[in-house]
């Protein structure tokens, strides 16, 4: 057998694919009936791994635990640098609405296409080994799938999968993901360079005052008044502090206070998150919330504390890796953008922070009005896109081999 450079790989692994398809369906209908929450995703990783190795022979190097719940499965060279494909394990805490026969039925929801991702890299990595087995050709470099626990929820799984002595003895050199996106028609898969999805902080604010009888509003420092006056303040940070042409977005989603119609309380809390695609607005947002925050309950005779929870930061596409993959999205019959982005975010981003990584939009909508999106109780996607998700994956691996190269 030979290596091959990345492009050159690309239709070979193409041409397995579809002899892989029925099975990875399959396994996509098996993790969707049986979804797991964040942090007990270990029956998914389990059956993952089963997937690569059924009907073929045993892997040369057993799948690695990671980052707990995750798993690390090698193929191609045992030694030496590697080019990273990941997928994330874990459902949502959502009670399934779409009718589908393979349903979930446990109040747990594969609602973010988390199980189209593991169906498609298993068909990606049954693809390779069937090409070597084959005599087709070898790998050039190592492929590392990453099996990431907890994206769905803190403390980010793509940060402890960084930290791991087991992720970190693979010499990874790139990281490729995918993500079904509704926003972008069905064959489009989108590898836009530099920032693609926003920095992603939560926000706790509690506005303290003095309570009292809803009748004599005069004798308390109503903090409900307050957090009102808070919230709208708050809603004009973007729009004055941020330049029109930069993505940011602050929103309040929810409001806690109060035992009775007739009593002020003695405090009141908002919960939200605050987003940009831009690092410098993401620490001007902080700082502004923090202010508005502090005076506007002065102004009430009350006072505002902010707790603020850093999760995410930028997603930013590698622009030399985004460059090598977008010709080989179009000639595996893809249509490339480089257009989309989103203030969405995802824990790929600890990724992209600390190696050359791109995560691959992968469109979804089939135009029907009104479909559902991420994080909707009715998404379900047609089992189809495990191809396009696997073909994406491939572009992927072949742009970052031929980095390598």
């Amino acid at each position: 057998m030979t290596h091959v450079n990345g492009v050159a790989l690309a239709p070979l692994l193409a041409a397995e694919l579809p002899a892989e398809m029925l099975a990875a369906v399959a396994l996509r209908q098996r993790l969707h009936r049986d979804p797991r929450l964040s942090g007990q995703e270990d029956d998914t990783a389990e059956a993952v791994c089963a997937a690569i190795t059924e009907g073929a022979e045993p892997l040369a190097a057993k799948p690695e635990r990671v980052a707990g719940t995750g798993r690390l499965v090698r193929l191609g060279p045992a030694t030496g640098p590697s080019v990273a494909l990941r997928v994330e394990l874990d459902g949502l805490p959502l009670v399934e609405q779409t009718g589908l026969a393979y349903a979930s039925g446990s109040g747990v929801m594969h609602a973010c296409g988390h199980d189209l991702h593991c169906a498609a890299l298993v068909a990606v990595a049954r693809a390779v080994r069937r090409m070597e087995r084959d005599g087709l050709a070898e790998l050039p470099r190592g492929l590392l799938l990453v099996l990431q626990p907890r994206e769905e929820a803190a403390p980010s799984g793509a940060g402890d999968v960084l930290a791991d002595p087991a992720f970190l003895a693979h010499d990874v050199r790139a990281v490729v993901g995918a993500h079904v996106q509704p926003v972008l028609p069905r064959g489009v898969v989108s590898a836009r360079p530099g920032p693609v999805n926003a920095s992603s902080d939560e926000l706790l604010i509690t506005i303290t005052g003095r309570g009292g009888h809803a009748a004599y509003p005069h004798r308390s420092d109503d903090p409900v008044l307050a957090l009102s006056q808070t919230v709208v303040a708050l809603h004009h940070i973007v729009s004055r502090r941020v330049n029109p042409l930069d993505s940011a977005v602050l929103t309040i989603g929810k409001l806690d206070a109060g035992t009775a119609g007739n009593v002020i309380p003695a405090s009141a809390r908002a919960y939200g998150t605050i987003r940009a695609l831009d690092p410098a607005n993401r620490q001007r947002l902080r700082e502004a919330v923090r202010e508005v925050v502090t005076h506007t309950a002065a102004a009430y005779h009350c006072t505002g504390t902010v707790q603020m929870v850093e999760n995410e930061p930028v997603l930013h596409n590698d622009a030399r890796l985004a460059s090598a993959i977008l010709p080989v999205l179009a000639g595996l019959g893809l249509r490339p953008d480089e257009e989309f982005r989103s203030c969405g975010s995802d824990d790929f981003s600890h990724f992209s922070d600390a190696l050359p990584s791109v995560m691959l939009f992968v469109g979804v909508d089939d135009g029907s009005p009104g479909a559902p999106g991420l994080h909707d109780a009715r998404f379900a996607p047609p089992d189809a896109v495990v191809g396009e998700l696997a073909n994406a994956y491939l572009a992927g691996l072949a742009g970052a081999l031929q980095l390598l190269a």
